[in-house]
């Protein structure tokens, strides 16, 4: 009888262990699939508002919030408040303020002052002329094509747009009007005529991912995108600690992402 009840409980715990392999395994395998969804996601977002900016001819007019009749914003948006609060299939709750918010100043409310925008991090180290980002696209991702019902996701995704770090105009506000030739160092500005977006899908179990873009205008009607960042927010929080800030340049050729270090190439 000992030897049956032992037998028994051997037999007991690996039942226990293989029941939890099993189950740490598919958390596993859905943690990755809901990251891999949050990467498409935001970088869907991208894609749909570059069509809209397209049609802007005036970018100051979607980074600065006292332009006369309001900041233009795309026509992907959802037609709530920004202050309102979204509630994700999961339960989670999002509100779009308050992303800009911890984008701006990392933290949510109350809203960021000018001077926590001004001052340098290790995530924002370009000091008066640290990106002041505005709320341009945001919605469900299953609403970006309503009119086809092929989008079954349950992301929600917002796509906030600033003036490019690189300007050297200490004004945040207003995009550079002395673009740089090939070659020329001084007496321009590196930033004009290039725009930084910065992309965020919010999912279900936490799922966060962020890209960051920078787009410039060409001589045709197309933009340039050059991929400055993509991580998820734990991802975004280490690179800020033991990694240097990498300053985007006046040269928007790479166009190749590493999804798996969420690096570039």
């Amino acid at each position: 009888m000992i030897i049956a009840m032992m037998a028994m409980l051997l037999m007991t715990a690996l039942g226990v262990a293989l029941v939890l392999t099993t189950s740490s395994e598919t958390m596993i395998a859905n943690n990755y699939r809901n990251s891999s969804e949050a990467l498409y996601a935001a970088d869907a977002v991208l894609e749909r508002a570059m069509d809209d900016i397209l049609t802007v001819a005036d970018w100051n007019k979607m980074i600065n919030p006292a332009t006369p009749g309001g900041l233009v914003q795309s026509a992907f948006i959802d037609g709530l408040a920004l202050t309102a609060t979204r509630t994700l299939p999961d339960g989670s709750t999002l509100v779009v303020d308050e992303a800009v918010n911890m984008a701006n100043c990392q933290h949510t409310k109350p809203a960021c002052t000018s001077d926590e925008m001004n001052t340098p991090t290790l995530e924002r180290p370009w000091g008066v002329n640290n990106p002041r980002w505005q709320p341009y696209a945001y919605g469900n991702l299953r609403d970006m094509l309503p009119a086809t019902d092929t989008i079954n996701s349950s992301y929600y995704v917002l796509l906030m747009v600033a003036d490019d770090p690189s300007d050297n105009d200490n004004d945040p506000t207003k995009d550079g009007v002395v673009p740089c030739s090939t070659g020329q160092t001084s007496g321009c500005n590196p930033g004009s005529g290039v725009l930084a977006l910065r992309a965020e899908a919010f999912g279900p179990r936490g799922a966060h991912k962020v890209v960051e873009v920078t787009v410039a205008r060409t001589d045709t009607t197309e933009l340039e995108r050059g991929y400055t960042g993509q991580r998820g927010q734990d991802e975004q929080n280490r690179r800020a600690r033991k990694a240097a800030v990498q300053t985007p340049g006046k040269s928007l050729t790479m166009r190749t992402l590493d999804v798996i270090g969420g690096g570039i190439q």
